[in-house]
């Protein structure tokens, strides 16, 4: 991975997945975070946060617009590699032993149905809600067993960001094994119940995901936005500076 705005990143897609099924394969563990908008925000404020982003297995870029920010600095094409598409394809692809953990119970039972609907042998796998509660106050140790007991590949977390990255770096010295990832709200647009949806194609298509979760949950997302738009330029002025400093 290459830092981009202070954060490593895996932009190559293929040397993405090859890293997860490495890992799997020989029997390792690690986790991985998205870095999106408020991840960056907080990152680039928060040391220890930070350190949590240093010490993953992987970070993918989670946010269109960041990767366009990021080719044009960079001057060569950045193609983000989203949370929902990442999870779309590991779970359809039949090669992994998945464990869903955390959200609701409500939207644990929704996304259940809906996949197992799409895919049949996830019904074999747990789905399992998390308690609402400070990330200092989980059972890690407890989800930890349940885990190991379970011996899955991949771990899909369902906390919001940045509990589930924390999260999951406290967790992770517990596991034996397999790859936890941060996939916050994608939980919700799998699970066809509460009033979270992913934003239709062609928002995507223009990258106008970023609008539609503004307006779809306002209070929560319109002032992470706005924090990541205070540091953008500092960030900006930083990335570009390492553009110049790079050999020829």
């Amino acid at each position: 991975m290459e830092p981009y705005f202070n954060i490593p990143m895996e932009f190559d897609q293929e040397r993405f997945d090859a890293t997860v099924e490495h890992t799997v394969r020989a029997g390792e563990k690690g986790y991985v975070c998205a870095a999106e908008s408020n991840n960056i925000t907080v990152a680039n404020t928060d040391p220890a946060f930070g350190e949590v982003f240093r010490r993953s297995l992987l970070n993918n870029c989670d946010g269109s617009v960041v990767a366009l920010f990021l080719s044009r600095i960079h001057n060569k094409p950045l193609r983000p590699y989203i949370c929902a598409d990442i999870f779309s394809k590991y779970i359809r692809n039949g090669r992994y032993r998945h464990f869903f953990l955390g959200n609701s119970p409500e939207i644990i039972n929704g996304l259940r149905q809906r996949l197992t609907a799409e895919v049949p042998a996830l019904e074999e796998m747990r789905f399992e809600p998390l308690p609402y509660c400070s990330v200092e106050d989980f059972d890690y140790e407890g989800i930890a067993a349940m885990l190991n007991a379970d011996h899955p590949d991949i771990i899909w977390v369902s906390l919001g960001a940045p509990k589930q990255e924390q999260f999951m770096s406290r967790l992770l010295p517990l596991l034996n094994r397999g790859v936890l990832f941060g996939v916050g709200a994608v939980f919700n647009f799998y699970a066809g119940v509460g009033k979270v949806r992913r934003a239709p194609r062609w928002m995507r298509r223009l990258r106008l995901e970023w609008l539609h979760r503004a307006l779809e949950e306002p209070s929560k997302n319109i002032p992470r936005y706005w924090g990541f738009i205070r540091i953008l330029p500092r960030l900006i002025r930083q990335e570009k500076r390492t553009v110049t400093r790079k050999p020829q």
